[in-house]
């Protein structure tokens, strides 16, 4: 393989023939910049810098860096490429499919070269690798013989104390998340500039979901991978799987959670995971990646952490050890572990007791379906094995201007209860059904003279005291509330936003057409559409380097750019290439060149065989190359 600088024209050429997809994992997996890089040369050069090397290389598990560092050793010991069968000889490995599979991902790192199914680092690895016993880091006798940590701590049968304590979680954080999406659709939470949730949004969750503020990211961050939760330009939605997800059990609900986390689990955590499913996932795991990982584990530490974390809200950990239910879930996926883990999920019930004090007490968890239309009607109180609602003047309120009528809540809740429906809550139905509509809200005439200035809604009330209220309050200011008769106020703000300002504050308003007539609206709850996603730096950058090629032909080792290019890095390094040259009848002849200047459309050159200086027009030069 070649060495110094000519690395970088080797690789430029090997980054070149890449396709697309190859290239924007490779831009990603070694987390490049994208400033200054022009052209495959910059590419090379950037993957070949000291420093990107080594974060490279701490990405790597022991026995990639084993091969890798097998193939330094041969490389520099003047014994060039290694074959496969002699690195798997320098580790101790009879796998010989191993070796070559550790070897392909130093090579999908640009840390390897591969030419004839022969391998060898490129100058700048062979390098790093030499310095590392001075940073501390391994040398190559140390990652082949230094044992993994022992495991002592593995589990052969569950504590019965800890399954019971992940199947309350589990059952919890199902729960949760049903409250998270009913929320969304209540309400939509405002989505922060770099993806999260605003404050006020996550403590409106957790008080709702019955859960600490801090775990409300990790709970949405699962619920986006369910697909029950969107997150659109500005706001977090329910999302498109909402739907169906509430209209199943608790148990599928949460196997739907499970199978979200599965699934988005990076390759080599999950297999770390599984491989680990009989031990604990704590101390001793995380001395079994620094074993694994001795350049640096950290990254991978975090990256654990993150699954385990989620795997606790998901009642998958108890205490550190993985439960019967994770071991179901890693082995035979989540309808396997769904069944799993209903016996510890308590049965959900289709009937509540009303009591005369108002309040709706549910005797076990209150199926979704039910829960989500008893949330129209009536406020949650309390989360639990048993919970708790109650109804007020403002929660009937609420339901009638989303288009319950009295009859249909009182049909609703007779279906309901157990207990039939007391007298009060009959009364302050009657009531409220009756003062509904206290206050009118319309658009105004587009030709009123009014519209003119600029205001767009009209809000009307009987009682002169509830416009004095209203002009007053100051919870109401957003919407601009201006008097102009002891009946009536403008405003500026449209209609739909004025009438649900009024809803949320708790006022009797109703919605009107310009004739007067009543008209229910409807918060709108359409799930925004995700935005259709930028592209990425990576492929930017690779769109960037395809426009550098652009002009040339399809030949990926031709184009007059390309060839200047090879040369002046050549000419740079004081590297010897072949020059394949066209001829004026048409032949070709190869020349090896050591270049000294690019310009003016023409190569110079020192011709190794021939002890001569050449100069050759470009124009003619048909190809360049390495030499081993």
């Amino acid at each position: 393989m070649p060495s110094g600088s000519s690395s970088a024209l080797a690789l430029a050429a090997r980054l070149r023939a890449l396709d697309d997809d190859a290239l924007r994992a490779l831009i990603e997996s070694r987390r490049l910049r994208s400033a200054g890089i022009r052209d495959w040369f910059d590419l090379a050069e950037a993957l070949l810098e000291r420093a990107g090397v080594q974060s490279a290389l701490e990405r790597l598990d022991r026995r990639t860096l084993a091969v890798l560092g097998a193939a330094a050793e041969h490389s520099s010991g003047r014994g060039g490429a290694a074959t496969a069968r002699e690195l798997a000889e320098r580790v101790g490995s009879d796998d010989l499919a191993a070796v070559r599979a550790a070897a392909r991902v130093a090579v999908d790192a640009a840390l390897l070269g591969e030419e004839s199914g022969r391998f060898a680092p490129w100058d700048a690895v062979i390098e790093q690798l030499a310095a590392w016993p001075s940073f501390g880091l391994p040398a190559l006798d140390e990652l082949l013989w230094r044992p993994p940590p022992a495991m002592l701590d593995a589990v052969a049968e569950p504590d019965e104390r800890a399954e019971r304590g992940a199947g309350e979680r589990a059952f919890h954080t199902a729960s949760a998340a049903t409250d998270l999406v009913l929320e969304l659709r209540r309400e939509p939470g405002r989505r922060l500039a770099k993806g999260g949730l605003a404050l006020p949004d996550a403590r409106r969750i957790a008080a709702a979901a019955a859960i600490e503020a801090d775990d409300v990211p990790v709970l949405l961050e699962l619920a986006a991978r369910a697909g029950i939760a969107s997150g659109a330009p500005e706001a977090w939605v329910a999302g498109a799987e909402a739907d169906a997800w509430l209209d199943g059990d608790a148990v599928a609900r949460w196997a739907r959670l499970a199978e979200a986390w599965l699934e988005r689990l990076p390759d080599d955590v999950r297999e770390l995971l599984s491989a680990r499913r009989h031990s604990r996932w704590g101390d001793t795991l995380r001395e079994w990646i620094d074993w694994s990982y001795p350049a640096g584990g950290a990254w991978m530490q975090e990256r654990v952490e993150t699954a385990t974390r989620e795997a606790e809200l998901l009642g998958l950990v108890a205490e550190g050890l993985p439960s019967g239910v994770a071991r179901v879930l890693l082995e035979e996926g989540a309808a396997a572990a769904g069944e799993a883990i209903r016996p510890r999920f308590p049965a959900e019930v289709d009937r509540v007791y009303l009591q005369h004090d108002l309040t709706v007490i549910s005797p076990g968890p209150l199926q979704a379906r039910l829960d989500a239309r008893l949330r129209q009607i009536a406020d949650a109180e309390g989360r639990g094995l048993a919970s708790s609602y109650r109804v007020t003047a403002a929660s009937l309120s609420r339901a009638l201007a989303e288009g319950w009528t009295a009859e249909g809540i009182r049909a609703f809740m007779e279906e309901l209860s157990l207990t039939g429906v007391p007298q009060p809550l009959d009364y302050l139905l009657r009531d409220t059904a009756g003062r509904f509509g206290s206050l009118r809200v319309s658009a105004l005439p587009l030709d009123s003279a009014e519209r003119e200035g600029g205001m767009r809604t009209a809000v009307r009330a009987e009682e002169p005291a509830l416009i004095d209220q209203l002009a007053v309050d100051q919870a109401l200011g957003p919407i601009g509330l201006r008097r102009t008769g002891p009946h009536r106020l403008l405003s500026r703000v449209d209609p739909a936003v004025v009438f649900w300002s009024l809803v949320d504050a708790r006022y009797p308003a109703i919605a009107e057409d310009e004739e007067g007539r009543i008209v229910q609206l409807r918060r709108d709850r359409r799930r925004a559409e995700e935005p259709a996603p930028a592209p990425s730096a990576a492929e930017v950058l690779v769109a960037r380097l395809r426009e550098s090629t652009g002009a040339e032909s399809g030949d990926q080792t031709s184009g007059e750019a390309w060839i200047a290019r090879q040369l002046e890095l050549a000419a740079k390094s004081r590297t010897i290439v072949a020059v394949t040259v066209r001829m004026p009848d048409g032949g070709e002849v190869e020349l090896r060149l050591e270049p000294s200047s690019v310009a003016g459309g023409r190569l110079r050159g020192r011709d190794a065989r021939a002890d001569l200086e050449r100069t050759l027009p470009l124009s003619s030069i048909t190809a360049v190359a390495t030499l081993d």
